[in-house]
């Protein structure tokens, strides 16, 4: 029985780690698969993308991980977005995971635990973005990514978790 759990931990811990490089991957080639397709891939939402396949498929101490470093880690690559953008970035995917449990534990309810969870994080994302554009701390416009676009990838990715999260609270 213990090389049985032994083996579905050591699994586990693989499953994160792919999660994990694929996400840093993509990440890194981002700025490349914009200029190769032309489109502006950043509307699909890589970083929230594998946040999601962290808390369907690993730990949720893996989730924050990814949350608070996928954004840090483009700006160390690209140097984008801007410092402030990057930690507000963190800010709402970290939220993102954090409300998630917090509903999913509460309530029992998937589908309104991670509908509730991304248009919260959006939410509060938003109000601070506006905050700093309206400080003169961040430049830019509030609103990149059409609003349209988002709707249709809160329903994406809550479908996805509803279809495919694991109920394993293992910590690494």
């Amino acid at each position: 029985m213990e090389n049985i759990l032994s083996l579905k931990n050591t699994f586990y811990k693989y499953r994160s780690a792919v999660i994990d490089l694929l996400g840093l991957t993509v990440v890194y080639f981002t700025p490349a698969i914009v200029h190769l397709v032309n489109y502006p891939i950043y509307y699909l939402e890589p970083m929230r993308l594998f946040v999601i396949f962290a808390i369907a498929h690993t730990s949720k101490k893996n989730a924050y991980i990814l949350a608070l470093s996928l954004p840090i880690f483009s700006f160390l690559v690209s140097a984008h977005p801007s410092l402030i953008k990057t930690l507000l970035i963190s800010g709402e995917l970290a939220l993102n995971v954090f409300l998630f449990y917090l509903i999913f534990f509460r309530s029992g309810k998937l589908l309104a635990s991670i509908a509730g969870s991304l248009i919260i994080s959006k939410a509060a994302y938003y109000l601070l973005k506006f905050a700093l554009l309206s400080g003169g701390l961040l430049s830019g416009t509030l609103i990149a990514t059409p609003i349209f676009v988002q709707i249709v990838m809160v329903i994406v990715f809550s479908v996805y978790i509803s279809a495919f999260f694991k109920n394993e609270f293992e910590e690494d």
